[in-house]
């Protein structure tokens, strides 16, 4: 969906799309094939980082939860993906939301013609690249990590995280259980397809 830019964002011609998915399915990879496309990233990962930081918080994957739900509590449910939607548009240009995990965020991506993209794979696949990846919020066994996990699911108020509701929302999903090279053709099948 190429949209031409109005109101209160001056741009060319350009094209904000949402990446929503299960932790450690790939996300990060589709982001860094669509900005080898010519993509900017906007990551809510970092914007949630630097909140906890400025709130002398540590950085986990509580902290990350947490605070993105105050955020999105006081300020609205797409809070954090309207912010960053914001700075792409004002960019303008080509540019990637990652990681959209709250319904609200993604009905706010539906009402300014920003398709979604999910990714997914196997639970095990996703939990081995996320150990191999080494992240700080991410350094736990396998049991918790799946405990972690599943919090982010199924939750019902409307500022906190529902990743399989997200994902049903989504307008293409990829399966990153193959190659890269399959992922990079699924990715370009879905570029065609939004020209």
């Amino acid at each position: 969906m190429v949209r031409k830019g109005c109101g209160r964002y001056p741009q060319e011609e350009s094209m904000i799309i949402g990446v929503t998915g299960t932790n450690g399915a790939g996300k990060g990879a589709v982001v860094e094939y669509l900005v080898q496309k010519g993509f900017t990233h906007y990551w809510v990962r970092d914007f949630l980082v630097a909140e906890i930081i400025k709130r002398g918080m540590k950085v986990d994957r509580s902290a990350m939860r947490d605070v993105a739900n105050d955020l999105r509590f006081k300020n609205g449910p797409s809070y954090v993906v309207e912010t960053l939607y914001a700075q792409a548009a004002k960019k303008g240009g080509k540019g990637v939301v990652e990681s959209i995990r709250v319904v609200g965020e993604a009905n706010f991506l539906k009402e300014h013609s920003a398709p979604l993209i999910a990714v997914d794979a196997h639970r095990h696949t996703r939990y081995e690249r996320i150990v191999r990846r080494g992240s700080h919020t991410d350094s736990v066994d396998f049991d918790t990590w799946v405990k972690e996990e599943e919090r982010e699911w199924h939750n019902e108020a409307e500022h906190d995280m529902n990743v399989p509701a997200v994902m049903k929302m989504a307008d293409y999903t990829l399966h990153n259980d193959g190659t890269l090279e399959e992922l990079h053709k699924q990715i370009d099948d879905v570029l065609v397809k939004l020209k």
